[in-house]
């Protein structure tokens, strides 16, 4: 979510991702997914269901996927919308489909398209594309897949698409997937698929049944003001399919890596009450950056966060500015026997310092400093379980000076 002054929604982040990981390196290779990010549009959506307008694409069933774009019409707007607030992932547009809800009380709904080119027999392609849970969900759910057919399918019956578990062309990144429960940010679900010839359409949504479906009811956030919706809820944003060239080393670089599969990587998030009648110095100092577990690197809110922060100091060139870096206690008991996790708050703080002086303010403004997990968060509630109090621990505070 981008920064927005006069808010105090506190959110939470927690990625889980599939564990199918191919190794580390891009592909030069051509996406074979059309309007990927759904900016391209036929026209601009007016209500729900709209989503025939992105380009190419459509939904396979009577019930219509949403799209998701602008803010004239604030249903289905982005970022904020009916069922909540998320920025894209990539572009200003994304769409939303429901995987699962209780009792069948809610239809589900799946967003089709055709690829650029017919996928080849024996050739294997990285497939990736990004869900966020919406605010608004009741529940969460596992079992979000890529299903590749040679034909389109469509009916107008508003019916869920159950493959037969036989299948060979339906695409599940990892059987054992855990659910999905991330809000306020995206994660990537990633994996290989070994074509078997012709496929010319990409799926995407739940084909399994709700008995082999694993479901989570989600606890409300008392500080989100939309209305519940008893189903699992899901933002997707930039698909990709695209072939791997093995004789040339090439890998599908997914974004889980050795620390996605061992701890933690949940990330907590506020968007903070800033005001026009606070002094820069306050401005500054209302900020924190939150990471992930062994993690240096910033959200898309952490850096709208240090973005603001430049913009003040330029303003005033005179500020100088402590940037203090934090970790939690599980951080510093596995950095002393892997040295990668070691000395996070150092690295979060060089992390935070790079960027801002990638911002254009000089080095000689900024003042280091490393507290590791002593100082515990004012964030950290006794409503917290174990996992989100670590995660409001990992962080980089600020001082002006």
């Amino acid at each position: 979510m981008k920064l927005n002054t006069k808010m105090n929604l506190k959110v939470v982040t927690s990625f889980s991702f599939a564990m199918l990981c191919f190794g580390s390196f891009a592909q030069d290779s051509e996406n074979l997914v059309p309007n990927g990010s759904f900016e391209s549009t036929e026209k601009n959506p007016k209500r729900l269901g709209s989503i025939a307008y992105a380009s190419g694409w459509s939904s396979p069933t009577g019930v219509r996927a949403d799209l998701f774009s602008g803010d004239k019409i604030p249903d289905i707007g982005a970022p904020d919308n009916i069922y909540g607030t998320e920025a894209a992932k990539d572009g200003g547009n994304y769409v939303g489909i429901v995987a699962y809800s209780y009792g069948d009380k809610v239809p589900r709904s799946y967003v089709t398209t055709k690829m650029d080119s017919p996928m080849k027999k024996g050739l294997r392609y990285c497939v990736k594309f990004n869900v966020s849970l919406a605010e608004a969900s009741k529940y969460s759910c596992n079992n979000l897949a890529a299903r590749f057919d040679s034909r389109a399918r469509s009916t107008e019956a508003k019916v869920p698409m159950i493959a037969d578990k036989d299948e060979e062309l339906l695409m599940h990144f990892n059987n054992e997937m855990k659910i999905m429960s991330a809000r306020y940010n995206w994660t990537e679900i990633c994996g290989m698929y070994t074509a078997k010839g012709g496929e010319k359409y990409i799926t995407l949504g739940n084909f399994m049944s709700d008995a082999d479906t694993k479901s989570e009811r989600m606890k409300k956030d008392p500080n989100v003001r939309v209305k519940e919706l008893i189903a699992a809820y899901y933002y997707i944003d930039d698909i990709s399919v695209q072939l791997i060239d093995e004789e040339k080393g090439e890998v599908c670089d997914c974004a889980n890596g050795e620390a996605a599969e061992s701890y933690s990587i949940t990330i907590y998030q506020r968007v903070f009450n800033i005001t026009e009648k606070m002094t820069p110095a306050e401005k500054i100092e209302a900020n924190q950056i939150y990471f992930a577990f062994g993690r240096d690197a910033m959200s898309p809110e952490g850096k709208s966060s240090l973005d603001m922060i430049a913009e003040i100091m330029k303003a005033n060139p005179e500020m100088k500015l402590q940037v203090i870096g934090h970790n939690n206690e599980e951080e510093d008991e596995v950095g002393l026997e892997n040295d990668f996790y070691a000395g996070m708050d150092g690295k979060r703080v060089g992390s935070v310092m790079t960027y801002l002086t990638e911002k254009g303010i000089d080095s000689s403004r900024l003042i280091a400093a490393q507290k590791g997990s002593e100082i515990p968060s004012d964030e950290v509630s006794a409503e917290d379980d174990e996992d989100l109090a670590q995660a409001k621990s990992r962080r980089v505070t600020f001082k002006v000076r």
